[in-house]
């Protein structure tokens, strides 16, 4: 953030014309980044020329080390879940967590305090749980507490972490009830909670066109039943197994003319490359890391997914029943029940299994339209739309000294 230091301080005596947001996130899993950037459009959008964002990423571009290298520590780790789940449990021992917490304080306190400093932002949102304590302290440090406000944006769907929740946040927007819960436990007040549902892309804000339109567009079968198969943005939660024993089963049954598949394999080149070389007795579409995620979904009839929040978010909204094939433990753990209970989708390992289900979902249409009607009941495309305008709302109507009164007739049309 070097150049962003120096170019505020060279116009630090200059009149202010924006507000100014610090949006925290890390690269710990695509969601947090999607996220941030899904908020930052929506504000662009709500609020054209009044706000200036910044996205940052708290550990690989402000924190010391070792929580620099968090993002690619996250990576290993993800691939291994009894390690992911020891570090959930670590974190959850009010002792270890504080050991951390100081520690993290200690080595990139300066940082972000040399941060603010020079972004100078009128509000901080963290999509990340791990921004809170840290940057409050920072804060409190610097004697700012009570001029700049601080908004929590939780990520997770089914359950979360402690560290998202802290008592002095201004707003702290939670997906469901289930997390509310757990904000309560952890302190926060229901006046600054708000159950909103979980910022999605732009893609998603809106209605997609009819399915046989985009199957067209895409280059599939328009007449086809289509199973969408991904893991996350690298690849991994099983794919190629699954995509195998779902064509296979595909190719089986008595509607094998009729079906296909769609694997969209992120940034597994070797996966890639093993897909197309195979021979698949239906058809079956294969991508590499895809920008048009919203276009795949509403041309397809169900999904196999990890159970990563936003994807699920996403697939409610485009009305995918969901096959869950894995999920880390701890932070993705809740989001199995939140699928299976609200009667969307069901959760196996086994690719032959999860091949069964999408043959018998294809074989009886009723059921299929039955679960697609309940997971859009479940979407909530407006939940962007909902966060950034409260954030708005909670941004111009703080009294900050030097700054123009940004209000204007505008910005008077928010409601939807």
């Amino acid at each position: 953030w070097g150049a962003t230091r120096r170019d505020n301080s060279s116009s630090r005596e200059e009149p202010r014309t924006k507000r100014r947001i610090m949006l925290l996130m890390s690269d710990t899993g695509g969601g947090h980044r999607a996220s941030a950037e899904a908020l930052k459009a929506a504000l662009d959008e709500l609020y054209p020329g009044a706000i200036e964002t910044w996205i940052v990423d708290l550990f690989a571009e402000i924190a010391g080390p070792p929580f620099r290298s968090l993002p690619k520590q996250y990576a290993f780790m993800a691939k291994k879940p009894w390690l992911w789940r020891a570090v959930w449990a670590y974190g959850r021992i009010p002792i270890t967590r504080r050991m951390t917490e100081e520690f993290g304080n200690l080595v990139s306190h300066r940082g972000l305090r040399d941060a603010i400093e020079a972004f100078k932002p009128d509000m901080l949102v963290s999509v990340h749980p791990l921004c809170q304590t840290l940057t409050l302290r920072v804060l409190h440090a610097m004697g700012m507490r009570d001029r700049i406000p601080f908004v929590t944006v939780v990520t997770d769907l089914g359950g979360a972490h402690p560290t998202w929740f802290h008592p002095d946040v201004d707003r702290c927007f939670v997906p469901t009830e289930a997390v509310a819960k757990i904000a309560r436990r952890c302190g926060v007040e229901d006046s600054v909670l708000r159950i909103v549902g979980l910022p999605v892309r732009p893609s998603f804000w809106q209605e997609s066109r009819d399915k046989f339109s985009v199957r067209r567009k895409l280059g599939l079968v328009p007449n086809a039943p289509a199973v969408l198969i991904i893991g996350g943005g690298d690849g991994v939660g099983g794919v190629g197994p699954v995509a195998r024993a779902v064509a296979k089963r595909l190719g089986a049954s008595e509607k094998s003319m009729k079906s296909q598949v769609v694997v969209i394999c992120g940034k597994n080149e070797n996966l890639k490359r093993e897909l197309l070389a195979t021979d698949f007795p239906v058809p079956v579409r294969v991508e590499g890391y895809v920008n048009n995620m919203s276009e795949w979904m509403a041309a397809c009839d169900t999904i196999v997914t990890k159970a990563g929040p936003g994807t699920i978010a996403e697939a409610l909204i485009r009305g995918l029943p969901i096959i869950l094939s894995a999920y880390l433990p701890g932070q993705e753990t809740g989001n199995v029940p939140f699928v299976t209970d609200a009667g969307v989708g069901s959760f196996s390992r086994d690719p032959a299994e999860i091949a069964e289900t999408v043959a018998s979902w294809f074989s009886d249409e009723t059921k299929l339209q039955e679960m697609s009607k309940k997971a859009r009941a479940m979407g909530r495309p407006r939940a962007t739309y909902d966060i950034a305008r409260s954030i708005g709302d909670l941004l111009f109507s703080r009294g900050n000294t030097g700054l123009k009164d940004l209000r204007g007739p505008e910005l008077q049309i928010l409601s939807f």
